[in-house]
């Protein structure tokens, strides 16, 4: 054995115990653990079977995706192909006993075994998928022979993973254990000692016909086209789960070698597992250390029952958390309640919760028109609307109503947390919460960090945003942040490209192929036009006189086009939302933008792309050697949790790291030749193109030094 594996017995079974904590990874080691161990069984007389269980708190979780990239990086090549295979052809049937989860390598492995039994609340997947890769140790291949065709292609090509139930009722699990996995496992494999040990491999009756094969990798490439847009993997999933229908198990595990090579070495994985890491990655903050005590928020207080506050209202009740939801008056409270309630209708109808669940969440929501129960929270989370006075006004009651100690929390997405702080007696309790709209379902807070927001503070906002589901990402307080910071440079591009001749469409289109869930004219509609109108007239005394600005989207507000909540912005939209052309709207650009001097001129999508992107890139280096943001990584989570950035791009910073930060700077050097000081090149962007580096080197770099 190994230090990762040991081998112990119950009376004629022998137990195989993975221990690799904390999720049993498939390391180096653990798999010649394994191999060892199965030879011992076959090697000793006095044992009938063997159980593979794991240690701890799980079976296998994955495979070890550290090696991923040494593989990429000239490492050796490790396949798990040889190990399976030998635990199939042991002549003493293996049993593995699966709890927690069993994913990717792990229910590879337990697919090789000859049983599998569960614990009821266990989970099997194949996510390999959401790292640009596919199964590579005869996933797709033993999966069809055990779950069927069209789960295979489910499991495979989407990356879900299906409880330990489903399994059952699929044939993927042969039984499910309550009360001790171990004990049940060993009794199992008792049953099955001397008999035939079925081989998954040698396995047919669930491959189907090419008839009944055809209509299922039909519609799982449809879905794949339009569900994960621009993807490859999903489609080599599929085209490796239907050669286990057309070839024989050998052949097929070669194509799988084959397809799994070439999505490995792919940008998309290499992108992919970049932001696996990196969602590890900004839950460090130099400063504030692992150990730094965090306060309890075991109840919340939501002041504001709109869009925003009614969905943070959602999130906390989600979690457990009660939470008290505060309005100035009757009506303002009845609205926001009333959609509360339809948003969690809507979610029992496509059948993400149940009806009991929904009771009790709305059970934990208190509509209130007054602050005399804030005594009693442990945090407060301001949701009004985007205007610097208000937003003092509410912390100064805040300030008055609040125990010493609670958390002061402002969802602001742009005005400055020091000033807002100012307003109260406490300074070092306020801190900015920036959720995401629509709030229940985005995944990224924003975490601003004030001039003198405590570290116990922040760091109990950071573990709060576990406890919520959420992506928590610290970022420093300017302008906008580091997200909308960012974000305002690329929808001014946007707009500039407009007012210079391109078409609303072709632009959002261009945005929409690179990769980006949305276009950036459509995502203001969605977001509402005046939205950015009211932070653009609270800032306009900051602006430097005779820099260009875009105009045509506040004179869309200026005559009420305010986007998807008035029917009618850069788009125009029926009952459902759905989006059309309006022609009124380039007529009313062209008009406005020829009545400013600005020539009109044909815009490639090239074009469209560059300067929608690399305005993001060049104001995300500034962000970060102004040290607005700990690291590139930080802000590509930030890009891909919080504004549709493809994943498989990585975010921008490693997007542009992809292409070369030396084609970047050129790039953007012609543009600020072409359009002037908006474009200049963020020093840092210089350094490193100059240098020959990268933003990731910049990170590990970093992190060596602290």
């Amino acid at each position: 054995m190994t230090n990762f594996v040991s081998l112990s017995k119950d009376n004629d079974v022998a137990v195989v115990t993975i221990d690799n904590p904390p999720v049993n990874a498939l390391s180096p080691g653990v798999p010649e653990g394994i191999s060892t161990a199965i030879d011992a069984v076959n090697s000793d007389p006095a044992v009938k079977a063997a159980v593979v269980i794991g240690a701890g708190r799980t079976f296998v979780a994955g495979a070890d995706i550290k090696e991923f990239g040494k593989m990429t990086s000239g490492g050796p090549r490790r396949s798990l192909l040889p190990l399976l295979l030998h635990i199939e052809d042991s002549a003493k049937p293996v049993v593995m006993a699966i709890h927690g989860t069993a994913f990717g390598g792990g229910l590879e492995l337990a697919m090789a075994g000859h049983y599998r039994v569960a614990s009821p609340t266990a989970q099997v997947g194949q996510p390999e998928v959401k790292l640009g890769i596919i199964p590579g140790a005869g996933g797709t291949q033993r999966l069809p022979r055990l779950a069927g065709v069209a789960k295979a292609v489910e499991m495979c090509a989407e990356g879900k993973p299906v409880s330990a139930g489903e399994a059952a009722e699929l044939g993927l699990i042969d039984r499910l254990i309550d009360g001790d996995l171990l004990a049940g496992a060993v009794a199992f494999a008792r049953e099955g000692a001397g008999k035939p040990a079925p081989k998954t491999r040698e396995r047919t009756e669930k491959l189907g016909t090419a008839t009944e094969n055809a209509s299922i990798f039909a519609a799982a490439r449809d879905a794949a086209g339009k569900k994960q847009r621009g993807m490859k993997a999903p489609t080599a999933a599929i085209d490796a789960v239907e050669a286990a229908t057309k070839l024989s198990f050998e052949e097929g595990c070669r194509l799988e070698a084959k397809l799994f090579t070439e999505c490995l070495f792919s940008d998309q994985s290499k992108a992919l597992i970049h932001v696996f890491f990196g969602e590890r990655e900004v839950a460090k903050i130099p400063d504030v250390p692992r150990e730094t005590p965090v306060m309890p928020v075991n109840r919340v207080a939501v002041v504001g029952s709109g869009t925003m506050g009614g969905g943070i209202a959602m999130v906390f009740a989600n979690a457990g958390i009660p939470v008290l939801l505060k309005d100035v008056d009757e009506a303002a409270l009845n609205l926001g309640m009333g959609k509360i309630r339809k948003n969690y209708a809507s979610s029992v109808q496509r059948g993400r919760f149940t009806q009991a669940f929904v009771d009790e969440r709305l059970q934990l929501i208190t509509p209130v028109l007054n602050y005399d129960a804030f005594s009693g929270v442990d945090m407060v989370i301001e949701a009004v609307f985007e205007g610097m006075a208000l937003k003092k006004t509410v912390f100064a009651d805040l300030d008055r109503a609040c125990r010493a100690g609670a958390i002061l929390a402002s969802n602001t997405s742009t005005l400055n947390i020091d000033e807002i702080a100012g307003a109260t007696s406490r300074p070092e309790v306020v801190i900015g919460t920036h959720f995401f709209s629509p709030a229940n379902v985005m995944r990224l807070l924003e975490i601003v960090r004030g001039k003198k927001s405590s570290k116990e503070v922040i760091a109990t906002c950071m573990q709060l945003s576990k406890k919520l589901g959420k992506i928590g990402v610290l970022v420093g307080n300017c302008r906008g942040f580091v997200g909308n910071r960012m974000f305002g440079p690329y929808r001014r591009e946007a707009q500039f490209l407009i007012e210079e001749g391109a078409e609303v469409e072709a632009v959002d289109q261009a945005l929409v192929e690179f990769g980006n869930a949305m276009g950036p004219l459509a995502t203001g509609d969605l977001a509402g036009l005046d939205v950015g109108w009211r932070i653009r007239k609270e800032y306009r005394h900051l602006e430097k006189p005779g820099i260009r600005q875009p105009f045509v989207e506040d004179r869309l507000c200026e005559i009420g086009r305010y986007g998807q909540k008035t029917v009618r912005g850069w788009y125009c939209y029926d009952e459902n939302r759905r989006a059309s052309v309006d022609p009124e709207v380039s007529v009313l650009v062209r008009k406005w933008s020829t009545d400013a001097g600005i020539p009109q001129r044909q815009i490639s999508d090239a074009e469209i792309v560059d300067r929608c992107i690399y305005a993001l890139v060049n104001e995300g280096a500034r962000i970060l050697e102004e040290g607005y943001a700990l690291r590139a990584v930080d802000i590509d989570i930030i890009y891909l949790n919080g504004y549709g950035f493809p994943g498989y791009r990585g975010g921008p910073m490693w997007y542009a790291d992809t292409v070369g930060l030396q084609k970047v700077y050129q790039r953007i050097c012609e543009f600020h030749q072409q359009h002037g000081e908006l474009w200049e090149p963020a020093p840092l962007l210089q350094r490193l193109a100059e240098a020959g580096k990268t933003f990731a080197e910049l990170d590990k770099e970093q992190v060596a030094a602290a």
